[in-house]
């Protein structure tokens, strides 16, 4: 008899208690700011942009911009489309720089230029940001070529054409037919510590090379060669090639 009292105690507390609650959590509403017109990143946004709607509150990002005076004004970090939420994450208070990647260089790694000696070392005009290349090292005078274990796995922050611009795919399919040539990258800006730099210094100075892609794809994956090729430093220049491929088995 006690825990059948029990029992329908707590049923009545769920019953009229907890359930409603619940439910008018479900109903309850709230104003957010959400996109009305498409906004590149880097945009200035105005309230042209965007619109405040009512929707149900449950469930809503934590984030979520619910003021028009909390977006107006600010910078957009990421391409938004019409029905997208504003989040506070995908806004900046200052203007996006021109080469944002240059910025967010933490001291440990650096960005080195090195110029591309021919069309085909270039891999044909094809690189683009965030491949992942190695470089093969060519010595002008004995001919002894060979990849060098330090530069087997690098980052490309920018492939650069002549005209000092950096390769777009949006851009180069706009004007490739204008004039070709100029679109073509002249120099690959990449992401490497100082003794792939000194590295790169010298192979720049007294030989050649030709890059080769490694991977072009997901972020997670790429962060994989990344990681095989800071192992080998940090085993002190021993293990690159096995890691490498432990990095391509997953």
């Amino acid at each position: 008899m006690l825990i059948g009292i029990i029992c329908i105690v707590l049923s009545l507390i769920v019953c009229f208690g907890i359930t409603p609650l619940f439910n008018s959590s479900l109903k309850a509403q709230t104003e957010i700011v959400r996109v009305k017109a498409d906004i590149s990143r880097g945009d200035r946004i105005d309230e042209s942009m965007i619109e405040t709607v009512t929707v149900g509150a449950h469930n809503l990002p934590s984030d979520v911009v619910k003021n028009k005076e909390e977006a107006v004004g600010q910078y957009a970090e990421y391409d938004l489309i019409p029905g997208d939420y504003i989040l506070s994450d995908k806004l900046s208070t200052e203007p996006l720089t021109e080469f944002e990647y240059l910025t967010k260089l933490d001291g440990q790694r650096i960005a080195v230029s090195v110029t591309i000696p021919s069309f085909a070392a270039g891999l044909s005009g094809k690189l683009e940001a965030g491949d992942i290349i190695s470089l093969i090292s060519v010595d002008k005078d004995t001919g002894i070529t060979e990849t060098p274990p330090e530069l087997r796995y690098v980052e490309v922050l920018a492939a650069t054409a002549s005209t000092g611009a950096d390769k777009s795919y949006e851009e180069s399919k706009m004007s490739e037919e204008e004039n070709p040539e100029q679109n073509l990258p002249a120099t690959l800006t990449l992401l490497v510590n100082m003794e792939q730099a000194e590295l790169l210094a010298n192979i720049e100075n007294s030989k050649t090379f030709h890059a080769a892609l490694i991977y072009r794809g997901s972020r997670e994956n790429a962060e994989k060669f990344l990681s095989a090729q800071e192992q080998y430093f940090a085993d002190g220049g021993e293990n690159t090639e096995q890691n490498g491929e432990d990095s391509n088995a997953e």
